[in-house]
């Protein structure tokens, strides 16, 4: 049976700078989707999350550079919290799936590895 599930993601950026926040929100998207053999018409909705310190661009827009027209996705700050990750862009993605919640693939990269080590990637022998 089909049903509606996320797929949390998250991401750090070397700087608050337009090219690579979109970047980082197109390679996360790209891992995330191949991970869990996604395609675009599989997803209802993403949400997209950054903190403070990172303006310079909707990370929204890299899934558009990857010609998701027509996926909703919606952007907004992550709560600020003393000692939190900086410079992280997390992403929660909603898709319509037969997978069950324990084979989903939450990816967490760079430095956001360390988010949430009881969902860490077992390596590939």
């Amino acid at each position: 049976m089909t049903v509606c599930r996320g797929i949390r993601g998250a991401i750090t950026v070397d700087r608050n700078n337009r090219q690579e926040i979109k970047d980082a929100a197109k390679r996360l998207l790209v891992e995330m989707t191949d991970e869990n053999a996604v395609m675009p018409d599989d997803i209802a909705s993403v949400i997209f999350s950054v903190t403070d310190d990172l303006d310079a661009s909707f990370p929204a827009e890299g899934a558009r550079d990857l010609g998701w027209s027509y996926v909703p996705l919606f952007c907004c700050r992550e709560m600020a919290v003393p000692g939190s990750l900086p410079r992280c862009l997390r992403i929660l993605m909603h898709v319509n799936t037969k997978t069950e919640p324990e084979n989903i693939k939450h990816i967490y990269l760079e430095e956001a590895e360390g988010l949430r080590p009881d969902l860490k990637r077992r390596k590939q022998p």
